[in-house]
């Protein structure tokens, strides 16, 4: 689910004081609690072919669609940039699960039961010996690096508080000892409670500036087959991306949203498509609207000076969801 943007000054009287309200109601001594407590998770996977396969086929750089034939992932091959996100997902039963899906590892107490992706980064081992590979084991540790709070000034409340939870996540292969992948990704928790029309209410759509003429471009459309698929490859059982009444009863969007990690990939399947010759080694990625299912997005990029390009997704009104930039070699 992508980060929005939350407008306060037009807040309905009554919504205003549904939301103070359920500022008065938050539990500030569990919150600071649980931020510091030590959270780790440790988990391991192997890249395999046949999950790589599912992966491949489910992003339109790769399906065979573009003029390119498919190609199934060998055994030994360097792993694609950002695949591993098809990985290391916890194996939690469906009774363990949040009421919306999700898992609750990392995800702090009640009311914070709202989760949106915010963004990230990723860097990767420029040791030619370092990169993942197909077929191969490896270990991802992941630990809360940051948790911001937002809103939780008791004299001058805010109408819908929320915290931003940082993971930071190094995959290291089996037999190695320094990480190939270091990842940080955020997530935004919003507290429960209010209208369940809040962000129909509250959400506008900011223009992001300043963008460049693009040097290349792609468009696709993520359907609900693409939104299936993905949340099948990476574990993500979040009503968000599945169900169309949770979407619009609870959280209040026209539409199910697509996953904010599926489209970090493609802005690198993008990159990579147009230069697939390129060694990254960095990435960084915001979400700045709420993507759409079904509905035609393009991804852009422009090389804006020496070893570094920038890119963004935007929908066929000009609405930006996400961008980022990417350093390389």
């Amino acid at each position: 689910m992508a980060l929005t943007t939350i407008r306060t000054a037009s807040l309905q009287p009554s919504l205003a004081r549904r939301h103070c309200h359920t500022l008065s109601l938050l539990n500030t001594a569990a919150v600071d609690k649980w931020i510091s407590d030590r959270k780790s998770l440790t988990l391991t996977d192997t890249f395999t072919p046949n999950h790589l396969a599912d992966l491949h086929i489910t992003l339109p750089t790769r399906d065979g669609t573009r003029g390119r034939p498919y190609h199934p992932p060998e055994m030994g091959a360097s792993l694609g940039y950002g695949h591993h996100l098809a990985f290391f997902h916890p194996r939690n039963p469906e009774a363990a699960l949040r009421p919306d899906g999700t898992d609750a590892d990392f995800c702090p107490p009640e009311p914070f039961t709202r989760r949106m992706w915010a963004g990230g980064t990723m860097q990767w081992n420029m040791d030619p010996h370092s990169a993942l590979r197909v077929g191969e084991t490896a270990c991802a540790v992941s630990n809360v690096v940051r948790v911001e709070k937002k809103g939780f000034n008791t004299n001058n409340p805010d109408p819908n508080p929320m915290l931003i939870v940082t993971q930071r996540i190094e995959i290291t292969a089996n037999g190695r000892t320094k990480p190939s992948v270091i990842e940080e990704r955020s997530h935004v928790y919003l507290a429960s409670g209010g209208s369940k029309q809040l962000n129909n209410v509250l959400t506008t759509h900011p223009i992001v500036q300043g963008l460049p003429e693009p040097d290349f471009s792609f468009t696709y459309k993520p359907s609900l087959t693409t939104l299936f698929r993905f949340s099948a490859l990476t574990f993500n059982g979040h009503h968000i991306h599945l169900d169309r009444s949770y979407a619009q009863e609870h959280e209040g969007y026209p539409e199910r949203l697509v996953h904010g990690p599926l489209t970090a990939l493609m802005l690198l399947e993008v990159l990579l498509f147009n230069r697939p010759d390129l060694r990254l080694r960095a990435f960084g990625y915001r979400a700045r609207n709420p993507i759409i299912v079904d509905r035609l997005c393009t991804i852009h990029g422009t090389f804006t000076k020496e070893n570094t390009v920038e890119l963004w997704c935007e929908d066929t009104e000009g609405v930006v969801g996400m961008t980022g930039n990417v350093s390389f070699l």
